[in-house]
């Protein structure tokens, strides 16, 4: 005897629909069904009245389709020729699965978030059991996704890793180490089952172990996210995210397409969120459009908690008046060290960049781009609708290093330290240099004031307290007054960075 909580499972079926007016609920239609299949010795399984569509639906063997198509075509000749039945046609390559479920609804909701749409239903009242039916295309993720479900075996979540530099290489090897006991304790699977950079993509649908290098320098397929889509589908893949730890401009174009063919985004790159609000609004209503999640606390803080920190203020409705702060662990590293030693500006860069805080081109945080981003970012999730041509941003770089190449600029930095010697000689007693972020004025309007520049402050002040390459933010609400939610601690660092990517991979995983 089948055990009840088993899946029942069968390949290589065919649905034959009809199709017409008033035909739906007609008496002794289903038993002319079953006379005249019966008579052409063909089985039939699942019978489903659509009463929306007009039509019903039965089950036959794929092999028996085209015979069963043209034997219920002679049955019914005469309502095809009243147009009683507009059509009767088959379609093939489906499975059945049979299962036992208390709460359907919630199976739909994880089919559904997975893009599968079962072709046909039927429900047996009283038993909970149904029968439902979907693409051969799809039916090993359905099954796959029936069981962690049902049976609450882990849920495999398939992981795409874009960029495997220093964050890339670093999150890899934390999922690695730590997956057998997300598994134990969450029962989440996570699998690692693609690895990209700019020039290809290794795949391994198993997940990869340790040597996922190797498999990505023997890579054979270039780096296309078609590849990935194509990749996912075949394979039939559930739980799909993709993880984007690059800085490219050109990857975040594929977010629409990923979010479409079902995949969530986590991304530690800032660059989407900082594009014309045109284009940041159109990717909110595709993400919401298909169900799909986007998850990116690094782009601001690493890993702190900050970007949710302010989503949950904002929708609990508190009134957020201003956001300051260091936003830069690198620009932190650099003027923590050089406003209370009596090295040059130079030396203390060169040993930021040693120390793998800066960008390789030392000009990407000394713009002030990176943090006026970051500030950006925080901007829009309080719903302004600031653009980056609106944020008044300080350049340390001086005009004539601006265009030369970075090994000439960075064998040039000497040039800085005459001009930042003065500046930290000119403050008052006891103060020092920070680089900060400041949204300002009035946010409750459709834009605030964003400002991004050096500033001298008390070393006795939170700001002034900061150490290594700490970052901290200060955030100003109604109900505080003026005590701010401060958040501080880690602002730059791969581990740090990874550690917050894993975070969101795990969050994203766990919403059912």
């Amino acid at each position: 005897m089948k055990n009840a909580n088993e899946i029942k499972f069968l390949k290589n079926r065919s649905i034959i629909k009809f199709e017409g007016e008033d035909f739906l609920g007609e008496i002794g239609i289903d038993g002319r069904i079953f006379k005249a299949l019966t008579l052409a010795r063909i089985s039939v399984g699942v019978i489903s009245q659509q009463a929306i569509e007009n039509g019903i639906s039965i089950l036959v063997q794929e092999n028996d389709a085209e015979k069963a198509v043209a034997c219920l075509i002679d049955e019914f000749e005469a309502e095809r020729k009243s147009g009683k039945v507009s059509q009767i046609y088959s379609i093939n390559n489906v499975s059945v699965l049979g299962f036992v479920a208390e709460d359907f609804n919630k199976v739909l909701a994880e089919l559904a978030r997975n893009n599968v749409f079962p072709l046909l239903l039927n429900q047996v009242s009283g038993e909970n059991r149904v029968n439902i039916v979907v693409t051969s295309s799809q039916d090993e993720k359905t099954r796959n996704i029936l069981e962690s479900e049902i049976f609450k075996k882990p849920k495999t979540v398939h992981l795409a890793i874009i960029g495997h530099g220093n964050v890339g290489k670093t999150l890899i090897e934390q999922v690695l180490e730590s997956s057998e006991e997300i598994k134990r304790r969450k029962k989440i699977d996570l699998k690692v089952v693609a690895v990209a950079n700019s020039k290809k993509i290794a795949f391994n649908k198993k997940g990869f172990d340790a040597n996922w290098n190797d498999e990505v320098l023997t890579a054979e397929h270039s780096s296309d996210v078609q590849e990935l889509i194509r990749f996912s589908n075949e394979n039939q893949l559930e739980n799909l995210i993709v993880v984007d730890n690059t800085a490219s401009k050109d990857f975040v174009k594929n977010y629409h397409a990923l979010a479409e063919n079902g995949f969530d985004l986590v991304s530690s790159n800032k660059i989407f969120n900082t594009l014309p609000i045109e284009e940041y609004r159109k990717l909110r209503y595709t993400l919401s459009k298909n169900n799909r999640r986007y998850l990116y606390e690094t782009n601001v803080g690493a890993g702190l908690p900050l970007i949710d920190t302010i989503k949950l203020l904002h929708l609990s409705g508190e009134n957020i008046t201003r956001i300051k702060g260091v936003f830069s662990g690198s620009l932190s590293y650099i003027f923590n060290n050089f406003s209370v030693r009596n090295d040059k500006f130079s030396k203390v860069i060169g040993e930021a960049m040693e120390k793998g805080y800066t960008e390789p081109d030392p000009r990407e945080d000394l713009s002030g781009n990176d943090v006026a981003r970051k500030l950006l970012i925080l901007a829009r999730e309080l719903d302004l609708i600031n653009e980056f041509q609106d944020i008044n941003i300080q350049n340390l770089i001086p005009e004539n290093l601006l265009a030369v190449e970075k090994n000439e600029f960075i064998s040039r930095l000497e040039e800085l330290d005459e001009e930042y010697q003065k500046i930290k000689e000119n403050q008052e007693p006891g103060h020092v240099l920070r680089y900060v972020g400041d949204l300002h004025g009035n946010l409750q309007e459709e834009k605030g004031q964003l400002d991004v520049k050096l500033v001298s402050v008390p070393g006795s002040s939170a700001l002034g307290q900061l150490k290594g390459s700490d970052s901290i933010f200060e955030i100003y609400t109604e109900s505080y007054g003026e005590n701010p939610i401060v958040i501080m601690g880690a602002g730059a660092g791969a581990q740090v960075t990874a550690r917050g990517v894993f975070g969101d991979i795990l969050r994203v995983s766990e919403i059912k």
